[in-house]
Protein backbone atom coordinates (compact mmCIF):
# COMPACT_ATOMS: atom_id res chain seq x y z
CA UNK A 1 0.00 0.00 0.00
CA UNK A 2 1.56 3.62 -1.15
CA UNK A 3 2.13 6.21 1.30
CA UNK A 4 -0.89 7.98 -0.36
CA UNK A 5 -3.07 5.74 0.88
CA UNK A 6 -3.22 6.76 4.29
CA UNK A 7 -3.49 10.72 5.73
CA UNK A 8 -1.19 12.35 7.01
CA UNK A 9 -1.05 11.65 10.87
CA UNK A 10 2.18 12.60 12.04
CA UNK A 11 1.23 15.32 14.11
CA UNK A 12 3.15 15.41 17.49
CA UNK A 13 1.34 14.37 20.50
CA UNK A 14 0.18 17.85 22.49
CA UNK A 15 -1.21 18.47 18.94
CA UNK A 16 -3.67 15.47 18.93
CA UNK A 17 -4.09 16.13 22.50
CA UNK A 18 -5.37 19.33 21.60
CA UNK A 19 -7.28 18.25 18.93
CA UNK A 20 -9.02 15.41 21.37
CA UNK A 21 -9.73 18.55 23.68
CA UNK A 22 -11.43 20.31 21.19
CA UNK A 23 -13.49 17.55 19.60
CA UNK A 24 -14.50 16.88 23.38
CA UNK A 25 -15.77 20.40 24.06
CA UNK A 26 -17.87 20.32 20.58
CA UNK A 27 -19.42 17.47 21.51
CA UNK A 28 -20.05 18.56 24.95
CA UNK A 29 -21.78 22.29 24.07
CA UNK A 30 -23.76 20.09 21.16
CA UNK A 31 -24.86 17.75 24.49
CA UNK A 32 -25.79 20.28 26.58
CA UNK A 33 -28.01 22.77 23.51
CA UNK A 34 -29.94 19.02 22.99
CA UNK A 35 -30.35 18.82 26.62
CA UNK A 36 -32.22 22.36 26.67
CA UNK A 37 -33.55 22.10 23.73
CA UNK A 38 -35.57 18.62 25.19
CA UNK A 39 -35.96 20.15 28.51
CA UNK A 40 -38.05 22.99 26.75
CA UNK A 41 -39.80 20.28 25.12
CA UNK A 42 -40.31 18.12 27.97
CA UNK A 43 -43.51 18.09 29.20
CA UNK A 44 -44.74 17.04 25.27
CA UNK A 45 -42.13 14.20 25.68
CA UNK A 46 -43.24 12.87 28.57
CA UNK A 47 -46.63 12.83 27.43
CA UNK A 48 -45.55 10.54 24.47
CA UNK A 49 -43.71 8.23 26.91
CA UNK A 50 -46.13 7.41 28.77
CA UNK A 51 -48.77 7.35 26.37
CA UNK A 52 -48.51 3.19 26.62
CA UNK A 53 -49.42 3.62 29.82
CA UNK A 54 -52.35 5.82 29.28
CA UNK A 55 -53.95 3.59 26.74
CA UNK A 56 -53.50 0.47 29.43
CA UNK A 57 -55.29 2.42 32.07
CA UNK A 58 -58.22 3.09 29.53
CA UNK A 59 -58.53 -0.42 28.49
CA UNK A 60 -58.68 -1.47 32.01
CA UNK A 61 -61.86 0.92 32.57
CA UNK A 62 -60.37 3.95 33.57
CA UNK A 63 -62.08 6.64 31.41
CA UNK A 64 -59.50 9.60 33.08
CA UNK A 65 -55.85 7.86 33.70
CA UNK A 66 -53.79 10.45 36.20
CA UNK A 67 -50.19 10.15 36.95
CA UNK A 68 -48.86 12.18 40.10
CA UNK A 69 -45.55 13.07 41.95
CA UNK A 70 -45.14 12.86 45.61
CA UNK A 71 -42.21 15.22 46.28
CA UNK A 72 -41.98 19.40 44.63
CA UNK A 73 -38.42 18.37 43.06
CA UNK A 74 -39.85 14.77 41.52
CA UNK A 75 -41.04 16.14 38.22
CA UNK A 76 -38.35 18.74 37.43
CA UNK A 77 -35.65 15.85 37.86
CA UNK A 78 -37.71 13.53 36.34
CA UNK A 79 -37.92 16.24 33.06
CA UNK A 80 -33.93 16.46 33.59
CA UNK A 81 -33.54 12.80 33.30
CA UNK A 82 -35.72 12.98 30.31
CA UNK A 83 -33.86 15.92 29.17
CA UNK A 84 -30.34 14.10 29.41
CA UNK A 85 -31.64 10.96 27.25
CA UNK A 86 -33.27 12.99 24.65
CA UNK A 87 -29.67 15.33 24.55
CA UNK A 88 -28.04 12.46 23.86
CA UNK A 89 -29.77 11.20 21.64
CA UNK A 90 -30.43 14.80 19.27
CA UNK A 91 -26.26 15.53 20.14
CA UNK A 92 -25.16 11.99 18.54
CA UNK A 93 -24.50 13.03 15.28
CA UNK A 94 -22.43 15.36 16.17
CA UNK A 95 -20.26 13.32 18.61
CA UNK A 96 -20.41 10.16 15.97
CA UNK A 97 -19.04 13.62 13.28
CA UNK A 98 -16.30 14.63 16.04
CA UNK A 99 -15.36 10.73 16.92
CA UNK A 100 -15.05 9.85 12.93
CA UNK A 101 -13.16 13.52 12.62
CA UNK A 102 -10.44 12.50 14.90
CA UNK A 103 -9.59 8.68 14.08
CA UNK A 104 -10.29 8.96 10.45
CA UNK A 105 -6.68 10.65 9.63
CA UNK A 106 -4.89 8.03 10.83
CA UNK A 107 -6.98 5.66 9.07
CA UNK A 108 -6.52 3.60 5.64
CA UNK A 109 -9.34 4.27 2.90
CA UNK A 110 -10.44 1.04 2.69
CA UNK A 111 -10.66 1.25 6.55
CA UNK A 112 -12.73 4.33 6.21
CA UNK A 113 -15.06 2.96 3.52
CA UNK A 114 -15.65 -0.35 6.08
CA UNK A 115 -16.28 1.70 9.36
CA UNK A 116 -17.91 4.61 7.92
CA UNK A 117 -21.22 2.59 7.32
CA UNK A 118 -21.16 1.18 10.66
CA UNK A 119 -21.42 4.69 12.04
CA UNK A 120 -24.39 5.00 10.17
CA UNK A 121 -25.88 1.74 11.38
CA UNK A 122 -25.83 2.21 14.90
CA UNK A 123 -28.15 5.32 15.80
CA UNK A 124 -30.86 3.66 13.55
CA UNK A 125 -30.42 -0.15 14.57
CA UNK A 126 -30.66 1.73 18.15
CA UNK A 127 -33.63 4.31 17.18
CA UNK A 128 -35.15 0.43 15.97
CA UNK A 129 -34.71 -0.96 18.92
CA UNK A 130 -36.35 1.64 20.76
CA UNK A 131 -39.02 2.57 18.77
CA UNK A 132 -39.58 -1.25 19.31
CA UNK A 133 -39.76 -0.94 22.78
CA UNK A 134 -42.23 2.01 22.90
CA UNK A 135 -44.77 0.72 20.88
CA UNK A 136 -44.33 -2.61 21.16
CA UNK A 137 -42.72 -4.07 24.49
CA UNK A 138 -43.93 -1.40 26.64
CA UNK A 139 -47.28 -2.12 26.19
CA UNK A 140 -47.46 -5.51 27.00
CA UNK A 141 -45.22 -4.91 29.77
CA UNK A 142 -48.19 -2.17 31.72
CA UNK A 143 -50.49 -4.33 30.71
CA UNK A 144 -49.40 -7.30 32.62
CA UNK A 145 -48.40 -5.39 35.72
CA UNK A 146 -51.79 -3.35 35.92
CA UNK A 147 -53.75 -6.38 34.98
CA UNK A 148 -53.56 -7.46 38.34
CA UNK A 149 -55.15 -4.42 39.99
CA UNK A 150 -58.56 -4.23 40.34
CA UNK A 151 -59.63 -0.90 38.22
CA UNK A 152 -62.57 -2.16 36.37
CA UNK A 153 -64.94 -3.02 39.46
CA UNK A 154 -63.67 0.21 41.00
CA UNK A 155 -63.90 2.89 38.23
CA UNK A 156 -67.62 1.15 37.38
CA UNK A 157 -68.52 1.89 40.89
CA UNK A 158 -66.78 4.81 40.97
CA UNK A 159 -69.09 6.58 37.77
CA UNK A 160 -72.57 4.68 38.33
CA UNK A 161 -71.90 6.66 42.27
CA UNK A 162 -71.19 10.23 40.51
CA UNK A 163 -67.76 10.18 41.13
CA UNK A 164 -68.82 9.51 45.22
CA UNK A 165 -65.26 7.49 46.11
CA UNK A 166 -66.56 6.62 49.46
CA UNK A 167 -69.74 5.33 48.02
CA UNK A 168 -67.89 3.35 45.52
CA UNK A 169 -65.28 1.35 47.66
CA UNK A 170 -68.43 0.67 50.37
CA UNK A 171 -70.02 -0.78 47.02
CA UNK A 172 -67.08 -2.58 45.91
CA UNK A 173 -65.20 -3.46 49.22
CA UNK A 174 -61.83 -3.21 49.23
CA UNK A 175 -60.42 -1.66 45.79
CA UNK A 176 -56.49 -1.96 45.06
CA UNK A 177 -56.19 0.82 42.27
CA UNK A 178 -53.23 2.42 40.63
CA UNK A 179 -52.04 5.48 41.69
CA UNK A 180 -48.97 5.94 39.81
CA UNK A 181 -45.97 8.15 40.09
CA UNK A 182 -44.42 10.11 37.57
CA UNK A 183 -40.68 9.27 37.84
CA UNK A 184 -41.67 5.18 38.48
CA UNK A 185 -43.23 4.66 35.75
CA UNK A 186 -41.29 6.57 33.38
CA UNK A 187 -38.09 4.72 34.79
CA UNK A 188 -39.89 1.28 33.28
CA UNK A 189 -39.94 3.24 29.76
CA UNK A 190 -36.73 4.48 29.75
CA UNK A 191 -35.12 1.38 30.79
CA UNK A 192 -36.80 -1.12 27.94
CA UNK A 193 -36.10 1.75 25.44
CA UNK A 194 -32.00 2.40 26.99
CA UNK A 195 -32.28 -1.89 26.72
CA UNK A 196 -33.55 -2.58 23.34
CA UNK A 197 -31.88 0.45 21.82
CA UNK A 198 -28.77 -1.65 22.86
CA UNK A 199 -29.61 -5.03 22.18
CA UNK A 200 -30.09 -4.08 18.67
CA UNK A 201 -26.02 -2.77 18.16
CA UNK A 202 -25.77 -6.64 18.32
CA UNK A 203 -25.00 -6.57 14.40
CA UNK A 204 -23.55 -3.70 14.72
CA UNK A 205 -20.73 -5.09 17.30
CA UNK A 206 -20.38 -8.47 16.17
CA UNK A 207 -19.69 -7.65 12.42
CA UNK A 208 -17.02 -5.42 13.98
CA UNK A 209 -15.53 -8.15 15.77
CA UNK A 210 -15.58 -9.65 12.47
CA UNK A 211 -13.79 -7.52 10.51
CA UNK A 212 -10.99 -6.83 12.85
CA UNK A 213 -10.81 -11.02 13.38
CA UNK A 214 -12.12 -11.20 16.92
CA UNK A 215 -15.16 -13.75 15.61
CA UNK A 216 -15.62 -15.95 12.68
CA UNK A 217 -19.15 -16.91 11.25
CA UNK A 218 -17.98 -20.62 12.32
CA UNK A 219 -17.54 -19.58 15.44
CA UNK A 220 -20.71 -17.51 16.14
CA UNK A 221 -22.66 -20.80 14.42
CA UNK A 222 -20.59 -22.94 17.07
CA UNK A 223 -22.07 -21.01 19.84
CA UNK A 224 -25.48 -20.59 18.98
CA UNK A 225 -26.62 -22.49 22.40
CA UNK A 226 -24.64 -20.55 24.31
CA UNK A 227 -26.13 -17.14 22.72
CA UNK A 228 -29.38 -18.96 23.48
CA UNK A 229 -28.84 -19.10 27.07
CA UNK A 230 -27.88 -15.60 27.05
CA UNK A 231 -30.35 -13.88 25.54
CA UNK A 232 -32.69 -15.34 27.93
CA UNK A 233 -30.43 -14.09 30.47
CA UNK A 234 -31.28 -10.51 29.35
CA UNK A 235 -34.82 -11.52 28.35
CA UNK A 236 -35.44 -12.57 31.90
CA UNK A 237 -33.41 -9.11 33.65
CA UNK A 238 -34.97 -6.42 31.05
CA UNK A 239 -38.17 -7.42 30.70
CA UNK A 240 -41.29 -7.89 33.30
CA UNK A 241 -41.98 -11.61 34.81
CA UNK A 242 -44.53 -12.53 31.68
CA UNK A 243 -43.49 -15.13 28.97
CA UNK A 244 -44.84 -13.44 25.92
CA UNK A 245 -42.86 -10.38 26.83
CA UNK A 246 -39.67 -12.28 27.19
CA UNK A 247 -40.65 -14.66 24.26
CA UNK A 248 -40.65 -11.27 21.71
CA UNK A 249 -37.47 -9.99 23.01
CA UNK A 250 -35.47 -13.46 22.79
CA UNK A 251 -37.07 -13.82 19.30
CA UNK A 252 -35.81 -10.48 17.87
CA UNK A 253 -32.69 -10.84 19.48
CA UNK A 254 -31.67 -14.27 18.65
CA UNK A 255 -32.82 -12.86 15.31
CA UNK A 256 -30.27 -10.75 14.68
CA UNK A 257 -27.97 -12.91 16.12
CA UNK A 258 -28.49 -14.69 12.94
CA UNK A 259 -28.39 -11.88 11.13
CA UNK A 260 -24.92 -11.49 12.52
CA UNK A 261 -23.41 -14.54 11.28
CA UNK A 262 -24.88 -13.82 7.88
CA UNK A 263 -22.85 -10.31 7.31
CA UNK A 264 -19.79 -11.73 9.62
CA UNK A 265 -20.02 -14.63 6.37
CA UNK A 266 -19.87 -11.80 4.10
CA UNK A 267 -16.95 -10.00 5.56
CA UNK A 268 -15.03 -13.35 5.19
CA UNK A 269 -15.99 -14.01 1.51
CA UNK A 270 -15.12 -10.68 0.91
CA UNK A 271 -11.74 -10.56 2.79
CA UNK A 272 -11.06 -14.29 0.94
CA UNK A 273 -11.57 -12.78 -2.49
CA UNK A 274 -8.99 -9.92 -1.72
CA UNK A 275 -6.54 -12.31 -0.68
CA UNK A 276 -7.21 -14.17 -3.67
CA UNK A 277 -7.28 -11.46 -5.65
CA UNK A 278 -3.88 -9.77 -4.23
CA UNK A 279 -2.42 -13.48 -4.88
CA UNK A 280 -1.56 -14.45 -0.68
CA UNK A 281 -4.21 -17.29 -1.05
CA UNK A 282 -4.29 -19.59 -3.99
CA UNK A 283 -7.53 -20.24 -5.73
CA UNK A 284 -8.57 -23.68 -3.67
CA UNK A 285 -7.18 -22.34 -0.66
CA UNK A 286 -9.81 -20.59 2.30
CA UNK A 287 -8.80 -18.54 4.88
CA UNK A 288 -11.44 -19.86 7.27
CA UNK A 289 -11.69 -23.05 6.42
CA UNK A 290 -9.83 -24.68 9.79
CA UNK A 291 -12.99 -22.72 11.36
CA UNK A 292 -15.32 -24.63 8.89
CA UNK A 293 -13.64 -28.02 10.10
CA UNK A 294 -14.31 -27.12 13.74
CA UNK A 295 -17.82 -26.40 13.33
CA UNK A 296 -18.36 -29.91 11.14
CA UNK A 297 -16.89 -31.37 14.38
Amino acid sequence: MSADDIDDSAAPLIEHLAELRTRIIRSAIAFIIGMVICFTFGGQILDFLLVPIEKTMRSLGNPNPVMQYTAPQEYFFTLIRISMVGGLALAFPVIATQLWRFVAPGLYRNEKDAFLPFLIASPLLFIAGAAFAQYVVVPLAMTFFLGFADLPSFVSALVATGGDVATATEDTGIDIVFNGKVNESLDITLKMIVAFGLCFQLPVLLTLMGKAGLATAAGLRQTRKYAVVGILTVAALVTPPDVTTQLILFIVVYGLYEVSIFLVARVEKKRTAELRAAGILDEDEDLYSEFDEDDDK
